[in-house]
């Protein structure tokens, strides 16, 4: 059983008096669902929009709302609540914030409990702020937020989407997966330290038709090369998802082309090549496909007893590699080890990922993973079974 990185994490949950407010009840459950222990504070005009005593319910702690007890009795037992809470965390997580609050936050304010306990911070905050596009858009809230990050604040920035006035644009609150996801990212030690880098990811199968109905494909899930390029995008890189058919969903910034047969996967990935640095071809891409695809459905009364088939084109072996860094993929079930390094040798890689069928929970369909990184210089590491979310970050920091 592999341990949630999250299990046992304090986090202070902020929430600030926002529309998107009623979504903290939703990312508390996820927090204390995968093990964390979560405390809450809420701004004063949180609670117009979602009741303390929810958020109460569902971390089972108790909810801070006002610096000063609401009490008439002039009594000196108050703690310094704020400092106590600070030290008691492993990281703030403030969302959503108003541009109230984060202007607040970014000139050092500590007007009500949440700004105080922000004054207070020693783990490091993660803010996804909300709000209408004209007020997101506003240049005080784009220096604001980018004062922040400055600041060491972990941003997670909004999303363009259809908002509370009826208007569409940028200001929604990111999704709450990606929100959680940059918890992870954080609570494991990584940092936007991908910016100006631009990496192009493959992910999922490749489906070769035999008919209109019919296919030939393998058992890929798309989830390793997802969390590849999620990981590198809340790194800060500027991300290209080339994907066969997956069910998985890739954040809404990530530039995502869909493709379907191996050869549409190659001309994608020839074109993306040229604008980017990195490629990462985790993608399970088919080695042999129909000669002739039929234009309608075979008839089995016909005793079609067998197909035709003929190699797809080797996308690894056939790209040109100058000045780029290619990491390939190795699905083994026997003689692992010397197979990927001479897959890692005939393509010209700079790293292969060794996936073994033999590992429990590793490799196709599964969340978790345990793989052999072997780079060209002959340094071999092995990563223990772990969330692909986790082997994604240790694939991205052996790129350099």
């Amino acid at each position: 059983m592999v341990k949630d990185l999250l299990y046992g994490k304090k986090i202070v949950l902020g929430v600030t008096g926002c529309i998107a407010a009623y979504k903290s009840a939703y990312l508390i459950r996820d927090l204390v669902k995968r093990g964390a222990e979560v405390k809450v504070v809420m701004s004063p005009s949180a609670t117009q929009f979602i009741a303390p005593l929810t958020l109460s319910t569902l971390s089972k702690n108790a909810v801070v709302v006002n610096i000063f007890p609401d009490t008439k009795n002039h009594n000196t037992n108050l703690n310094t609540w704020h400092i106590d809470l600070a030290q008691w965390s492993d990281l703030i997580l403030i969302a959503p914030a108003t541009v109230n609050t984060v202007a607040k936050i970014a000139y050092g304010f500590a007007d009500n409990a949440l700004t105080t306990l922000a004054a207070a911070a020693r783990s490091t905050v993660v803010l996804a702020p909300a709000a209408d596009v004209d007020m997101y858009e506003n240049p005080a809230t784009k220096e604001n937020l980018a004062k922040l990050e400055s600041l060491g604040y972990f941003i997670v920035e909004a999303e363009e989407g259809e908002l509370a006035s009826g208007l569409s644009g940028k200001g929604r609150l990111a999704e709450l997966d990606k929100i959680i996801d940059s918890v992870e990212l954080v609570l494991s030690g990584f940092e936007k330290d991908l910016k100006g880098k631009k990496i192009l990811v493959t992910a999922g199968p490749t489906i070769e038709d035999i008919d209109p109905v019919r296919f030939i494909a393998n058992r890929s899930s798309g989830k390793m090369g997802y969390a590849l390029a999620k990981a590198a995008f809340l790194r800060g890189a500027d991300v290209t998802l080339i994907s066969g058919t997956s069910s998985e969903i890739a954040y809404q910034e990530i530039n995502k082309l869909n493709v379907r047969s191996a050869d549409e996967m190659k001309k994608a990935v020839d074109k993306e090549l040229k604008k980017n640095d990195f490629l990462i071809m985790s993608a399970a891409v088919a080695d042999y496909k129909p000669v002739k695809v039929s234009s309608k459905k075979m008839k089995k009364e016909k005793n079609l007893t067998e197909i035709k088939i003929t190699k797809t084109t080797d996308i690894l072996s056939s790209i040109k590699k100058e000045n780029k860094i290619i990491v390939g993929f190795a699905l083994e079930t026997d003689n692992e080890i010397a197979n990927a390094k001479k897959k890692l040798k005939e393509k010209q890689l700079d790293m292969i990922v060794l996936n073994s069928l033999k590992d429990k929970r590793s490799g196709f369909e599964f969340e978790t993973n345990k793989v052999t990184l072997i780079k060209k210089s002959g340094k071999t590491i092995k990563l223990p079974l772990q969330s692909k979310f986790q082997i994604a970050n240790k694939i991205l920091d052996q790129l350099f």
